[in-house]
């Protein structure tokens, strides 16, 4: 089995079984932390919308979660005036829509972006969305590439990498080379693939698209792939299904698909400094003035989403926009 065949099971039946998130789950994500990060994102939209010129839009969002980026980003909209024609959530997982439809009552429900409205720009947002999807892995061998395959010889499943019998040269892109024999190429065409179907709306119909996600501006060599379980690290091929299995995002592949569709890209840039740029810390002084007796928990949660040691280097923010609407802020 692929790698790549793998990871697809693994995570479907992960995530169509668990809401994973939170102190009693396996990870949390940035919504979860604090609703500065949902403010956030929810008020650069509605920058962005009011330069374009306050159109009618679509809020859509991927894998959100248990809704509560989208809750906190739409009320911040709302704030700016900006009222969405519809909430638009694509999401398989039926405990995940169940909390999304908690947080988030009217929204419309998605099993992936072939459905979304065609008539009106749309308003994107994909946080820790990418990470997520099956990826696949070549190896460099003494005959050539070859697409990384599992072994399972019943006791040791997955604990043995195994170049596949067919070549995989026509994947191992020309960068890679003078690569030396045992390097590891990775690739996500499916996230390239929906990368392409996303931008190929905004160019048609107007709008932006937010990416949130760990990862790195490619081409790069290495094995990034990870599982973890109970906010620990965990080996990915033990307990198939119980544990989130990710690899890093190459913000260049999704950058090529995107331009190749018609969008305007933005420079790559750290979480922190996208947030700090926003004025999260301004954001932040509001609440704890609001309520100062959540000034430390506020401030904790500030250095966790922006500190370059915490969430702040690691996570990259990306967007694609309509070459018509204006130069999103954030990126400078």
């Amino acid at each position: 089995m692929t790698l790549h065949d793998y990871m697809a099971l693994a995570n479907a039946h992960y995530y169509a079984t668990r809401d994973p998130l939170g102190a009693g789950g396996d990870f949390i994500t940035a919504p979860e932390i604090s609703q500065m990060f949902g403010e956030m994102i929810g008020l650069w939209l509605a920058d962005l919308w009011a330069r374009a010129g306050r159109p009618a839009v679509q809020y859509v969002e991927l894998g959100p979660g248990r809704g509560t980026l989208a809750a906190d980003a739409l009320r911040a909209l709302a704030s700016a005036g900006c009222h969405p024609l519809a909430v638009h959530l694509v999401e398989t997982s039926p405990v995940l829509r169940a909390a999304q439809a908690r947080a988030v009552p009217d929204a419309h429900f998605h099993d992936d972006a072939a459905t979304l409205p065609t008539d009106t720009p749309l308003l994107i947002v994909a946080n820790e969305f990418f990470d997520a999807l099956p990826f696949r892995q070549i190896v460099r061998t003494d005959a050539g590439w070859r697409e990384r395959v599992l072994a399972n010889d019943r006791l040791e499943w997955g604990r043995r990498f195994l170049p596949g019998l067919g070549t995989a040269d026509v994947t191992a892109p020309a960068a890679f080379a003078p690569a030396p024999q045992g390097s590891v190429v990775e690739s996500c065409p499916i996230g390239e693939a929906i990368m392409t179907t996303l931008a190929t709306r905004i160019a048609a119909q107007g709008g932006a698209m937010l990416t949130i996600d760990y990862g790195h501006a490619g081409p790069a060599v290495g094995d990034t792939m990870q599982a973890v379980q109970a906010h620990r690290f965990a080996d990915p091929f033990v307990e198939p299904g119980a544990r989130d299995i990710t690899a890093h995002v190459d913000f260049t592949a999704l950058a090529d698909a995107a331009v190749a569709a018609g969008v305007n890209v933005s420079p790559l840039v750290e979480q922190g400094d996208f947030l700090i740029r926003l004025g999260i810390g301004a954001r932040s002084g509001m609440l704890a003035k609001q309520a100062p007796e959540r000034r430390d928990e506020l401030v904790a949660a500030m250095l966790r989403l922006t500190d370059p040691a915490e969430m702040g280097r690691l996570f990259k923010v990306m967007a694609a926009v309509d070459p018509d609407w204006p130069v999103p802020e954030g990126f400078a």
